[in-house]
């Protein structure tokens, strides 16, 4: 049955124009990954465009960096993408920022638009462990006033979930390229390696 709805929310999502009728730069479909069974959610913050050329989360660079990160974890990428579900605050790719660096940062009105998507998503899948990527998407569990710095290796539970949070993986982002920042997201993948033990110890122990 839940399969089914998932089915469902996914054709809704990728058929979904409401930001695109509402005059916002974007371009669908939605980006996401992920079946029924999945113990963790990972949410980015929106697709970029090499996300919509592959049709996939965290592609080229960030994916690299994600998943190098994630390996540190216990977490093989292949696995992962087949087997864990991966998605983001908004779920089309909203197109370069005003300044030419980087992509556009999803505006407030289409955050909301694609809250109830999400909120399905997490409502159905029902993960164990979340994974928030970036400051847009950890400010879905943190107060947007902490500072990354007393946020990143660190967990918090949230509607019986465990949330670590990871900061952006792009390479157009500085904050992960600082050595104190480092030493931060390497006790974040410890926390996460830790919940890999307790979720899947047989495939910790191959």
């Amino acid at each position: 049955m839940k399969t089914e709805e998932l089915q469902k929310l996914h054709k809704t999502m990728r058929s979904c124009r409401i930001c695109l009728d509402d005059g916002h730069e974007i371009t669908p479909p939605a980006i996401f990954t992920g079946k029924m069974g999945a113990r963790i959610m990972s949410i980015g913050q929106a697709p970029g465009i090499t996300e919509v050329e592959a049709q996939r989360p965290f592609n080229a660079g960030s994916g690299q960096r994600l998943f190098k990160w994630l390996s540190d974890a216990g977490i093989e990428e292949t696995w992962y993408r087949k087997t864990q579900y991966m998605t983001s605050v908004t779920k089309c790719y909203p197109g370069r920022a005003p300044s030419g660096s980087g992509d556009r940062v999803p505006s407030r009105i289409e955050q909301e638009y694609c809250r109830p998507y999400l909120d399905r998503e997490i409502e159905l899948i029902d993960p164990v462990l979340i994974i928030p990527i970036g400051r847009l998407a950890i400010n879905l569990f943190f107060p947007k006033s902490m500072k990354l710095t007393d946020i990143i290796g660190t967990q918090k539970e949230v509607d019986g979930r465990c949330v670590v949070p990871l900061p952006h993986s792009s390479g157009a982002s500085r904050w992960h390229q600082i050595e104190e920042n480092r030493i931060l997201i390497r006790q974040a993948v410890e926390l996460i390696g830790d919940h890999m033990q307790n979720l899947f110890p047989d495939l910790q122990n191959h």
